[in-house]
């Protein structure tokens, strides 16, 4: 296997190849090690390569393997942690020069456990600063590259993650979703992106935007993501948010197909602007889910008039926090983030909370509608990868902050908890990714892998690569 294909070989093969001994840590860790070396510069989708520990952590793990000890389901295998999440070893610096050289002083529990399944960590993938928006640059890291194209949008705030997933930076990547920060680094660099349900992954520490983050994975293909969801996921004391029910076994699960489902679609949610290209690939694969055995309509979402309201409205308030901050940084900090900082600071704790008991209601109706049905499909985002630049594509409405316009369709479930995957579904007459977006009822992450992998069988993406050289 040369070292291109090595690159591209999911999680699920790598583990079995190193505990058959057909391949060695090592030689996984020099090729994907060599591809960064060779390809970074051009991707730019770390903040933190921790090169040196990631080969010894590889050498520890050959030697473990050799010894004949027990191992875990990722032994040897590499993964990169997104730079929001703390780490004990490397610095957490979100994107930010107010972070820059921040060591954390433990790991976050899932971080914990991915290296106890033998995972090997890479280092820390890019952000946008604090998370605060879907466009892959940030003060302190620059522009994150898409791979399908140098220079554009590769999504955010899981920048780096999607980046390196499409570039073949190893099989496994940690992303954090907010507003859609998994799903819209997914459907721009053509990778599948799993945000579960609210309290699957444990979130430490936990956050203060209304419990609206969630953590999940970045892979290729949706076997490796339901297998880095088994171990990511499960209860843990540190967020008293966390589910009491333990992961499914999604990967034994997987194949078990989607006959006789009912699935809603909706094109626009009601309300949201769509690129005509992104439209019609979305259109075309919300039809083939009736070749799997389930039937496909398209119908209202009453309960989504009020979502554009209420996400430009805590959007903002949330951000809010920062604003104590601008005097001494405002200069070194995104500017967008800033005028959206001001924005929420205009709001005071009665709007909030009257705001926050309709976005209840939101939610309660979000649900009930979903009693009917067993999945909605929507597209993931409205537009293909745009300049990296920029915070709309150039044929949008400009504005000083709002990056919303475009990704309507990825928050809602960022309120509701529901679990939420982007699919790649083709590619743009500009060679650009789209992802289709796979929303399940709460509590059912298997479902929704199950319906992915479905779609993944009949309409395979993980053999395309980005013209990286």
């Amino acid at each position: 296997m040369d070292t291109d294909d090595l690159a591209y070989t999911p999680a699920t093969e790598l583990a079995g190849m190193i505990r058959q001994k057909t391949i060695s840590p090592v030689e996984v860790m020099q090729a994907t090690l060599d591809r960064i070396a060779a390809l970074e510069p051009k991707v730019n989708a770390f903040a933190y390569l921790a090169a040196d520990a990631a080969m010894a952590a590889a050498k520890q793990a050959e030697a473990a393997l050799m010894r004949g000890g027990p191992i875990g389901r990722l032994h040897g295998v590499p993964a990169t942690i997104k730079d929001l999440a703390i780490t004990a070893d490397m610095p957490t610096q979100a994107g930010s020069h107010i972070m820059k050289g921040n060591q954390p002083k433990e790991d976050t529990p899932f971080v914990i456990r991915l290296r106890a399944e033998g995972a090997v960590i890479l280092g820390k993938t890019t952000t946008s600063e604090f998370g605060w928006t879907g466009v892959s640059h940030s003060p302190l890291t620059g522009i994150t590259h898409n791979p399908w194209k140098h220079g554009f949008n590769a999504g955010a705030s899981s920048a780096g993650a999607g980046a390196a997933a499409a570039a073949g930076f190893g099989p496994l990547h940690q992303g954090s979703d907010g507003a859609g920060s998994i799903r819209m680094p997914s459907h721009f660099c053509g990778v599948f992106g799993l945000k579960p349900s609210f309290g699957r992954v444990p979130y430490y520490p936990v956050g203060t935007g209304d419990f609206t983050s969630h953590a999940g994975p970045m892979t290729r293909t949706v076997a490796d993501a339901a297998l880095m969801l088994e171990v990511m996921a499960g209860r843990h004391p540190l967020d008293f948010t966390c589910n009491e029910a333990g992961p499914a076994p999604y990967l034994q699960r997987l194949g078990e197909g989607i006959a006789g489902k009912r699935i809603a679609y909706s094109p626009d949610m009601g309300h949201a602007r769509v690129d005509l290209d992104v439209a019609a690939l979305v259109k075309a694969a919300v039809h083939r889910f009736t070749e799997l055995g389930a039937t496909v309509e398209e119908v209202p979402l009453p309960w989504a008039a009020d979502g554009p309201e209420l996400a430009r409205f805590f959007w903002p308030a949330h951000t809010a926090r920062q604003m104590p901050r601008l005097a001494e940084w405002e200069s070194k900090m995104d500017p967008g983030l800033v005028a959206c900082v001001r924005e929420g600071a205009r709001h005071s704790m009665a709007e909030y909370q009257i705001m926050r008991e309709r976005k209840m209601a939101y939610i309660a109706e979000a649900h009930r509608w979903f009693e009917d049905w067993d999945f909605l499909l929507t597209p993931a985002v409205s537009v293909a990868a745009f300049p990296a630049e920029l915070l709309q594509p150039p044929h949008w409405p400009q504005h000083a902050w709002d990056w919303l316009s475009w990704a309507e369709f990825s928050y809602p479930f960022n309120f509701t908890w529901n679990p939420a995957a982007s699919v790649p579904c083709g590619f743009t007459e500009a060679g650009l990714p789209v992802g289709l977006q796979i929303v399940g009822r709460r509590y059912d992450d298997l479902g929704v892998l199950q319906a992915s992998a479905a779609y993944e069988a009949i309409a395979p993406w993980a053999d395309k690569r980005p013209p990286l050289s």
